[in-house]
């Protein structure tokens, strides 16, 4: 059995595998539990391997790569128009056989375990960020059934809500004043971890070369730079900044057939959490450079007279995804303009 190419469908439990020789001839179709997976692909000669970029593939992909094999991962939506007849287990193992030996198909790059780590910290992190949020509306909600209204801006509730408690002249009830305490106990614990993890991701920013490198960017800070490492790893994947500019979905959206080329608002494609970064750091660098007069300040505020601020924000958003990856590829120097 000469297997060149091995499609392999992974799931928690139940691994479907297809395998093809040479002459792309079907050699093999077989069901794996998980605990026989390994043992069976490490006893393969060395094969180009095939997988969707889903849970649990970059662990799967680390340790057929130390077997010696080639593993290749790919986004799901590429590999759907590959399968054939009713979708199961089987036939996308062979859809996924076919799509990896594609020339033109597009991959993902293998996690290491410390991407990963990064990637948890912020997965983390952004989940506080968001029930912080829903905790303070929640108190905004609640104070205004009695009366109270605070401004919104979190910072207001901080500041307010201890207030609130000691004022003995509100309607606040003994039983209201305790659900309250709770509640401002909650928010500081929230505040608490959040810092926590910031301290970490800025440490981790600190000890690592390449996300030194992306600070330097106007608009890119510790959070932003751990972020683009966790999630590109390796960006020389990228033929050129245009191309990771349009997989982090700050490119326009093209809509062009017969003849008519029509570009509308960006493709908002790829990575919803790196991009909305990208996007405040570079609404934070129009603000910045607003009454400067070097060069860089002068493009960004022509940018705004001529487009608008929003559009302006996604444009140097843009700028930066670029030269993010100039920095990360070593493709050619980068200089901040003076």
């Amino acid at each position: 059995m000469n297997i060149t190419t091995l499609g392999i469908d992974i799931a928690k439990n139940v691994f479907q595998l297809h395998g093809v020789d040479q002459d792309s001839k079907t050699v093999l179709t077989k069901r794996l539990s998980r605990a026989k997976l390994l043992e069976f692909v490490t006893n393969l000669n060395p094969c180009l391997i095939g997988m969707e970029s889903c849970g649990g593939s970059n662990y799967w992909a680390r340790k057929f790569i130390a077997a010696g094999h080639i593993v290749k991962l790919m986004s799901p939506q590429f590999v759907k128009p590959y399968v054939k007849s009713n979708k199961n287990d089987k036939n996308d193992a062979e859809a996924i056989c076919e799509a990896v030996a594609r020339p033109n198909m597009r991959f993902v790059c293998v996690k290491q375990i410390e991407q990963q780590d990064i990637q948890s910290i912020h997965r983390i992190r952004t989940r506080l960020v968001a029930e912080r949020t829903a905790l303070a509306n929640q108190i905004r909600g609640l104070l205004a059934e009695y009366g109270i209204v605070i401004p919104k801006n979190i910072g207001n509730i901080r500041s307010n809500l201890p207030e609130i408690l000691e004022d003995g002249a509100n309607e606040l009830s003994g039983i209201g004043r305790e659900t309250f305490k709770d509640l401002y106990d909650e928010l500081v614990d929230k505040d608490k971890k959040i810092l926590a993890y910031d301290k970490k991701i800025k440490l981790i920013c600190n000890q690592n070369a390449k996300c030194k490198k992306l600070t330097e960017i106007s608009g890119i800070g510790p959070i932003t730079a751990t972020a683009i490492l966790a999630a590109v790893g390796d960006a020389r994947v990228f033929k050129n900044g245009r191309e990771m500019a349009a997989w982090l979905g700050l490119v326009p959206k093209q809509c062009s057939s017969g003849g008519k080329e029509r570009l509308l608002g960006i493709s908002k494609r790829g990575d919803k959490y790196l991009r909305s970064l990208l996007i405040h750091g570079a609404r934070a660098v129009i603000f910045k450079h607003k009454n400067k007069d070097d060069t860089k300040s002068k493009w960004a505020k022509q940018l705004v007279e001529r487009r608008g601020i929003n559009k302006a924000v996604v444009a140097v958003a843009n700028k930066n995804a670029r030269i993010i990856w100039a920095k990360l590829t070593g493709a050619q120097p980068w200089q901040a303009a003076a």
